[in-house]
C-alpha cells in the first residue's frame, strides 16, 4: 500500500509514541490538515462573486467536510485514550 511507504517515518514516529490506531490516526490528522491549508490557499484566489471575500462554494463545501472528518477522527483519538 503506497501511503505505509509514503509515510513510513510519520507513520512509525507516532506508532511508537501513541499506539498503532491513534498513530495512524494522527498521520491522517497531518494528512487532513496539509489538505486544507492547500485548498484555503486556493480559496484566496478563487474567490465568489455573490460573495466578496469568501471563497466559491465548492471549496467552501470541501473546507467543511475537512473540518468535520477532523473533529471526528479527534473523538476517536479521545476515544481511544480513555483507559477501558
Amino acid at each position: 500500500m503506497p501511503v505505509f511507504d509514503d509515510k513510513q517515518e510519520e507513520l512509525e514516529h507516532y506508532e511508537t509514541m501513541m499506539g498503532m490506531p491513534r498513530g495512524r490516526l494522527a498521520v491522517t490528522m497531518d494528512m487532513i490538515t496539509d489538505a486544507m491549508a492547500l485548498v484555503g490557499q486556493h480559496g484566496v484566489y478563487c474567490q465568489s462573486q455573490r460573495w466578496p471575500g469568501k471563497p466559491v462554494m465548492d471549496i467552501q463545501i470541501i473546507m467543511k467536510n475537512l473540518t468535520d472528518a477532523k473533529e471526528l477522527i479527534q473523538s476517536v483519538m479521545e476515544a481511544l485514550k480513555k483507559p477501558a
